[in-house]
């Protein structure tokens, strides 16, 4: 099993070093590293933050692994920074990993292995492990929950009729047949990894996810904001509807959905949203 894989990591201002320092950390310590890892600095960041970059480039080089480090002068934006970030990628198989998370130290063996026994498989995820976030980076004794997923490529289709099937910050992909099917793309608000699983199911991409925790993900009541408000619905509503045009759902599944997501992104005030998340949609 070799080690011919890329990590794309994005860091913007609203990142902190510490978190982010944390996170190249849980890479640089993978039972099977990376061959690169290429870091996109979404617009300036903090000097604590290019002091974080600076250690790793140092520490990388030494141990020979390629850490290229891509630089847009302006706030591009989860999806224009991952697009950036993907076409820089010079392997097969990229693994997407977020500045403020941290994966398991197995992650990517566990992924590349799966690849080996599953060759047809154009996207591999795994469970998250969510947790509030602390003072202390490391602090992980205040578990919000597990999000799992479904196992299989039918499993994941069919769940992909109701919500998002993978845990994105989980996700190790095939280079080619991503971007085959147009890559990351924006016109989705905070949605760009549900519209990218449509697009490749679409294009007869095959999906499947590890039943284990692959990644530990910070979360607080800021993301629970994040996921409601008028802007949300309306760009998940368009998604539904993109998924009824294809023929992905059916009309009255399409209702249902779009219903569902009213309720909880647009009436539900923010602290019933987070107990919605934290206590029914996770484990």
């Amino acid at each position: 099993m070799g080690n011919g894989f890329s990590v794309l990591m994005l860091v913007y201002a609203g990142d902190r070093a510490e978190q982010f320092d944390m996170a190249l950390r849980s890479i640089v310590g993978q039972t099977l590293p990376p061959a690169e890892i290429v870091l996109v600095v979404d617009g300036p960041v903090s000097e604590e933050t290019e002091e974080v970059i600076r250690k790793y480039n140092e520490e990388l080089v030494t141990a020979g692994t390629d850490f290229r480090v891509i630089r847009s002068e302006i706030n591009l934006g989860c999806g224009g920074a991952k697009r950036l970030g993907f076409g820089e990628c010079r392997y097969p198989l990229i693994a997407m990993m977020d500045a403020d998370d941290f994966s398991e130290p197995d992650r990517f063996e566990k992924q590349m292995r799966y690849f080996e026994t599953h060759p047809d498989i154009s996207a591999a995820g795994g469970y998250i492990t969510e947790f509030v976030s602390a003072e202390d980076p490391a602090d992980l004794s205040r578990k919000a929950g597990i999000r799992t997923v479904p196992e299989t490529d039918a499993e994941i289709r069919e769940y992909m009729k109701k919500r998002c099937p993978m845990n994105h910050v989980s996700v190790m992909l095939k280079k080619d047949e991503i971007a085959a099917c147009g890559g990351y793309m924006d016109g989705y608000y905070q949605n760009e990894d549900y519209f990218l699983w449509i697009r490749l199911a679409l294009a007869d991409g095959k999906f499947g996810n590890i039943p284990e925790n692959l990644v530990n993900v910070r979360v607080g009541e800021e993301m629970y904001q994040r996921r409601g408000g008028c802007k949300y619905f309306k760009s998940e509503a368009g998604l539904q509807k993109l998924m009824l045009q294809s023929k992905m759902i059916t009309f009255p599944r399409y209702c249902v959905n779009v219903a569902e997501r009213f309720v909880l992104q647009v009436l539900m005030p923010n602290r019933l949203r987070g107990f919605v998340f934290q206590k029914l949609a996770r484990k």
